[in-house]
């Protein structure tokens, strides 16, 4: 138990330390004027990812409010509405990326194609929806969600050592389960689809271009390469995304908390938070070009 708790913190450090780092170089990029479309985006995937790693459970976020004399009522409310709110924010965006990449890789000829000249304003748009609803949609977690009592045992499921979640009328939790099951399979469903098309797209261009190079002198371009980076992401998203929700749905159905099940669905909801920024340093020439500097920069003063 105490291995597997060790093993969280140290993904969660990881995670939060390369999305900080990310975010920093994203914000100074975009008040730079040097940004591209998708930066203000990925700037807000990546805060995203930082508070969903804060507010993971007991983590972080419990110590900074403990530290603050909050109440643990008030407490278990902030962690959780935070943490949901994040991860709806998360899946929404990775959608938008997806959805994004394939209007931008799209051909002239094609009917995405007369939206690329407006996409920057319609993801202006999408984001701030997506904030408004996620804030809405997580709002009954401010209700159903509070400290854990003895009183009545049997009218909540203690999800944490401090934290329970109260029973709710039937109406009400079989509204909030059709809702977020829409927005998840709905939104699982358009990246299949686009990340379909853009295998499709990509295989056309590549034998496109056999026939005019060699393949010794085909390089990969840039938009190819955040395409491929973008399908690697997705296709890990989903998969996590539905080992989640059975251990998250098996969880409910049991209607018990149990320490060592809870540290292990922990474990998978922040894997992919922790692994996105990590595939994005790697895949992205400027972040490469910036810590190849630091590390010239360092070695001259060392």
């Amino acid at each position: 138990m105490s291995s597997l708790t060790n093993i969280l913190y140290f993904q969660a450090g990881l995670g939060i330390l390369a999305n900080t780092f990310l975010l920093c170089f994203y914000t100074f990029t975009i008040l730079c004027h040097r940004s591209k479309p998708m930066d203000l985006t990925s700037c807000q995937l990546t805060l995203a990812h930082i508070l969903f790693l804060l507010a993971g459970g007991d983590n972080w976020l419990a110590v900074i409010l403990e530290s603050l004399n909050i109440e643990n009522d008030f407490k278990c409310k902030a962690i959780f509405y935070t943490n949901r709110v994040m991860r709806g924010f998360s899946i929404c965006i990775t959608c938008l990326l997806s959805v994004f990449q394939a209007v931008t890789i799209s051909p002239h000829t094609s009917l995405l194609a007369k939206f690329k000249h407006k996409l920057k304003t319609y993801i202006i748009y999408a984001v701030f929806y997506i904030w408004f609803y996620n804030f809405l949609v997580c709002s009954h977690l401010l209700v159903y969600v509070g400290g854990f009592n003895n009183v009545s045992e049997t009218n909540q499921m203690r999800v944490t050592e401090s934290c329970s979640l109260f029973l709710m009328n039937y109406i009400i939790s079989g509204l909030i389960l059709t809702v977020t099951t829409f927005r998840d399979v709905f939104l699982v469903g358009v990246m299949l689809i686009t990340n379909a098309y853009i295998v499709i797209i990509l295989f056309r261009h590549q034998r496109h271009c056999k026939h005019l190079h060699s393949i010794r002198h085909l390089r990969v371009s840039p938009e190819k390469r955040a395409t491929q980076t973008i399908l690697l992401l997705m296709v890990f998203f989903v998969v996590m995304y539905w080992v989640e929700i059975i251990i998250s749905s098996t969880s409910l159905l049991l209607w018990m908390y149990d320490p060592g099940f809870l540290t292990v669905q922990k474990l998978i909801v922040t894997v992919y938070p922790t692994i996105t920024p990590l595939v994005q340093i790697s895949s992205d020439k400027r972040v490469i070009n910036v810590l190849k500097n630091l590390q010239s920069k360092c070695q001259q003063i060392f």
